[in-house]
């Protein structure tokens, strides 16, 4: 993994701004002296075939503002965007954009400069990075950024000491999907191409298990996710359905004990990596569609197919504990339908942010949709629809800062949004 212009310090244009007052800023990857202002609107891509209505805007107290925009240099479809939440408070909110065969890492910092830190290249031009999501070194204390995509490699890179550290080759093809776990920094989560979601203890460099097989999806696993303890995992994908597999039994425990006392340089045998096959739940009568991102919301799941809506719902009655489902369980419950317009295409990812307050969602107009989570009930729930005249390609993924006042989209045009949560 090549380090590209790691102290890349682009200029914001101050003059000529837009109608929205938004800096217009173009960087490069690559080469600093490649840094140049845009000269015009990105171009617009078909419109979708979404027709559902969206709920009353939200008013103006608490609304977000376009502070800044970036477009990189290679011109490809971003991918994926993830903020650090392990750095203090005291720091600037950090984040990483992936996209082809590029890394980026950038901070958000006052009056809606971005400062680019550091930029990396794969030596594979064919690797296109799909996702991306970070972790800390618990012995150094050093943010650590994991990545993933279309060659199914898994690299990890320390930004502190700007290297590849590690690389993990398991999955049979592309991975689509990365999660750490809530709790243990050190366990990373995988969903592949390959119909499989693994799970890797990236301390010792083990493969700890597997969820495939008899009862487990039968297509692409889009997206995953660890519930907030980290004693469930959802998953979805192009097989229509969603399963949660426990992360919490005695099998699974003794496992990850055991992968972090183990030393491949000193063990004759390799690690003896758990397969399981039977989820705990699983259901497609959620979505009739390819199923790209789930979301944990406290015991409920929020689940997004290219159907132009987010549903949230939860596994058996409204009343039943998740903890408590019967076996073969197959009854659930839908609480509510967050619609919007202009999203019929698949691999597009919203986000909640760390407080669970906010729900972001972009659409293949360029536009954000928002809801305020305080209510399950969508008469109730707010939602504002974020836009900027310049911004008119596909949204593939959103993420927010730790305390939510900082929101990033990023796009099939390469470019990166920042908006601003007023009055914070």
């Amino acid at each position: 993994m090549e380090v590209e212009s790691p102290n890349i310090n682009p200029k914001v244009q101050d003059e000529n701004e837009d109608e929205n007052n938004l800096p217009k800023q173009v960087i490069s990857t690559k080469d600093e002296n490649t840094a140049v202002n845009e000269t015009g609107p990105a171009q617009k891509t078909k419109r979708g075939k979404g027709k559902s209505k969206i709920s009353k805007k939200l008013p103006a107290k608490g609304l977000f503002k376009c502070t800044n925009s970036l477009k990189e240099d290679h011109g490809q479809p971003l991918f994926g965007v993830s903020f650090c939440h392990q750095t203090s408070k005291d720091e600037y909110p950090m984040f990483a954009s992936v996209g082809s065969n590029r890394i980026a890492v950038y901070e958000c910092r006052d009056d809606g400069y971005i400062k680019l830190l550091q930029a990396y290249s794969d030596p594979e031009s064919e690797e296109n990075f799909y996702s991306c999501t970070w972790t800390v070194d618990s012995t150094s204390g050093h943010p650590l950024l994991a990545v993933a995509g279309s060659r199914g490699i898994i690299r990890v890179l320390n930004v502190s000491t700007k290297q590849c550290i590690k690389h993990y080759i398991g999955h049979g093809n592309a991975v689509n999907e990365l999660k750490f776990h809530p709790q243990m920094p050190q366990i990373l989560l995988s969903a592949s191409k390959d119909h499989s979601l693994r799970v890797w203890n990236i301390k010792t460099d083990v493969l700890v298990c597997m969820f495939s097989g008899v009862e487990g999806h039968r297509d692409e696993v889009l997206s995953c996710d660890f519930n907030i303890f980290g004693t469930k995992i959802i998953s979805c994908g192009m097989d229509h359905s969603l399963k949660i597999w426990n992360f919490d039994g005695e099998d699974l425990k003794s496992a990850l004990k055991a992968s972090e006392v183990y030393k491949p340089n000193t063990n004759d045998k390799p690690f003896p990596t758990l397969h399981f096959h039977n989820p705990y739940f699983s259901t497609r009568d959620i979505h009739k569609n390819y199923v790209d991102c789930a979301r944990w919301f406290g015991d409920f799941i929020l689940s997004k197919s290219c159907e132009n809506c987010i549903v949230c719902w939860k596994p058996g009655s409204i009343n039943c504990s998740l903890n408590q489902l019967k076996p073969k369980e197959s009854n659930v419950t839908v609480l509510s339908r967050l619609e919007f317009q202009h999203c019929d295409i698949w691999y597009m990812r919203f986000a909640i942010d760390y407080w669970h307050k906010y729900l972001a969602v972009g659409n293949q107009y360029g536009k954000t949709f928002i809801w305020e989570l305080d209510h399950l009930d969508p008469a109730k729930s707010k939602c504002f629809t974020l836009s900027n005249i310049r911004c008119t390609t596909t949204i593939r993924q959103t993420a927010f800062s730790k305390d939510g006042s900082i929101l990033i989209c990023v796009c099939d045009d390469s470019t990166i949004w920042r908006w601003d949560l007023q009055g914070k």
